[in-house]
């Protein structure tokens, strides 16, 4: 999942007890400053494994939400605009969080009412039925399910979206089913995806007829169903498909479809009448619409919230959380508490260095930067202990295994930084006085400030800091460019489910380096990348030490990314927005059973 790009996307997937995460209803009294924040506890018990749905549990419509009403339109406040609409460009947070509106594809994520996450069918009748020891996956298409003009979504449409994915416009998405099916170069078997009439072999993927889809991998995927359940592979109608133009103007099949958009501006969602709930076990169709303002600040949206006026009543944060500075505000607040949810995040927010750059290439340098970078003034600029916890690796609280007391920098014991340890090996390395090093950060409120703090640390280590800022729409776009002009820069990644592969494997395998690729740092080494080709092949119980081996050297041997604080969340919504609860695999609201509560 892509960080805070939440890349991942944000991903992203973790099962959860929500009761321990949702504040709704919860009490408080003014002026009480308890310590609310999601604690380790929490994230534990977001570490159990996704169950796999059978076709009764993926048949619509979805369980009512209790108390849930009819029409009426939320308003989602957004900072800045979408990075994409186009499902193989959606690999963050943002994106992902609307295509639970918009989009569908052959499987989904689902949170019961007590917070258990399962894959179940989204169009497909089922989780998917696996053959040959796994290599082998079968789905059946959902009769019933239409675009938002009416046209049947049949098998062709599934292989259409799948192979759309290896054309060099597609280039943010998610790329776990294309190198399953075609290896690390898989845009050399379809260069030009299906767009010139060639399609994948059917030894590779297979459309017997109008509703089966077949999927042939060279060793086991057990993890198919929770990658396609990833908004990334959601469904691109055939009929529909405009290419590079498909990112501003997608047809929905999800319950909402997109009425008005203007970049930059705003967006306007209504009522897809040709979404059928009752091939639909995930997503309810509660209110008549959203507005999406895209230039809401985080601290205009609190505030906003937080005063619960108007508009604001029928409002919430969509992705954002409660701004740092009026965090007191709404913690201390009994109304105000009782309208937010809070999550332990599966986000870890890292400072990632370009090892193609000359500045980045000694690894006492990035040890250097690693050991003086303040953590705790870090995660303060992001919300203090509401937003996330200072971090010893590069594998979240949320994934099995998780060793707390891994720390080889020293950054738990010391998160005000180690400025002596980090001087002393900046002079065994040599650096010169007023080396410059060029910092990228996201104009956001929170890069912002972490900005000022980052380029700080580097001056007091005798650097001179170039703060380059990056549009929040196309950061990741951005520093995803395989020869970018950045020595360093922040990122944030969360798994897409609960697995360590799904961070080692796209952030760190050598492999994958190249534009689009969320290996931000470019590091390719032959120990890690043997690694995860070793771990990748066996069981989940029997890869874990491996994955726990391939960490320790990355972050130890190598530190392509310094590990600098986990991620939590605390959003506010609006006094008549009903069913509001936290959901893991989205990191954020369930926007799937909001609704508006009658005056």
């Amino acid at each position: 999942m892509k960080t805070d790009r939440s890349r991942q996307t944000r991903a992203i997937v973790v099962a959860l007890a929500a009761g321990a995460l949702v504040l709704t209803g919860c009490s408080g009294s003014g002026g009480d400053t308890t310590d609310k924040s999601a604690k380790r506890k929490d994230a534990a018990r977001q570490q159990e494994p996704v169950k796999y749905a059978d076709e009764a549990a993926s048949t619509g419509p979805a369980a009512p939400v209790a108390g849930a009403e009819e029409g009426g339109v939320i308003t989602g406040y957004m900072q800045s605009d979408f990075s994409h609409l186009d499902p193989g460009q959606i690999y963050v947070s943002d994106a992902n969080q609307l295509g639970n509106l918009i989009h569908r594809g052959l499987t989904n994520f689902h949170s019961d009412k007590d917070g258990n996450l399962s894959i179940v069918g989204d169009i497909a009748t089922d989780s998917g039925q696996s053959s040959d020891g796994g290599k082998t996956w079968t789905f059946k298409i959902k009769k019933g399910v239409k675009d938002e003009d009416g046209n049947v979504i049949t098998s062709k449409d599934v292989r259409h979206s799948i192979e759309r994915t290896y054309a060099k416009f597609i280039f943010d998405g998610p790329n776990y089913v294309q190198t399953w099916l075609s290896g690390d170069d898989y845009r050399k078997a379809l260069p030009d995806g299906p767009y010139k009439g060639k399609h994948l072999p059917d030894s590779v993927l297979e459309t017997p007829d109008d509703s089966t889809v077949v999927f042939h991998f060279k060793q086991a995927r057990p993890d198919l169903p929770q990658a396609l359940a990833m908004p990334g592979y959601s469904i691109v109608p055939e009929k529909q498909d405009t290419k590079e133009k498909y990112d501003k103007a997608p047809a929905a099949l999800g319950p909402y479809k997109i009425s008005e958009f203007k970049p930059g501006k705003s967006m306007t969602l209504v009522r897809n009448t040709n979404w059928d709930p009752k091939t639909d076990s995930v997503r309810h169709q509660y209110v008549d619409g959203y507005n999406f303002p895209l230039t809401v600040s985080i601290p205009s949206q609190t505030k906003r919230l937080l005063a619960d006026q108007g508009e604001a009543k029928n409002a919430l944060q969509f992705i954002d959380m409660v701004d740092t500075a009026q965090m007191s505000s709404v913690v201390t607040d009994k109304k105000a508490y009782a309208r937010t949810v809070r999550g332990y995040q599966p986000y870890v927010w890292q400072m990632c260095f370009n090892l193609d750059s000359s500045e980045m290439k000694d690894k006492k340098i990035r040890d250097a930067i690693t050991y003086a970078i303040p953590s705790a003034s870090m995660v303060q600029a992001d919300g203090g202990k509401y937003g996330g916890e200072v971090a010893g690796g590069l594998l979240a609280p949320t994934l099995p295994g998780f060793d707390p007391s891994y720390d080889p920098f020293g950054k738990v014991k010391k998160p005000a930084g180690d400025l002596e340890k980090a001087k002393q090996l900046l002079k065994e390395a040599g650096v010169k006085e007023g080396t410059k090093l060029t910092y990228a950060y996201s104009n956001t409120p929170r890069g912002q400030k972490q900005m000022v703090i980052v380029t700080d640390v580097l001056k007091k280590l005798g650097f001179d800091p170039q703060a380059k800022e990056i549009d929040r729409a196309t950061f990741y776009e951005q520093i995803g460019k395989l020869d970018n002009p950045f020595d360093l820069y922040m990122t944030g990644w969360g798994q897409d489910w609960p697995s360590p592969s799904t961070v080692i494997t796209p952030v760190y395998d050598g492999d994958l380096v190249g534009d689009g690729s969320p290996n931000y740092s470019h590091i390719n080494d032959e120990t890690v990348n043997k690694g995860i080709d070793e771990a990748t092949a066996l069981e989940p119980e029997a890869a874990a030490k491996k994955w726990e081996e391939i960490h320790h050297r990355i972050v130890e041997e190598i530190n392509p990314c310094a590990p600098v604080y986990y991620s939590k969340t605390i959003q506010l919504y609006g006094s008549r927005i009903g069913g509001a609860r936290y959901n893991m695999e989205a990191s954020n609201i369930d926007i799937n059973d909001v609704f508006i509560k009658n005056p």
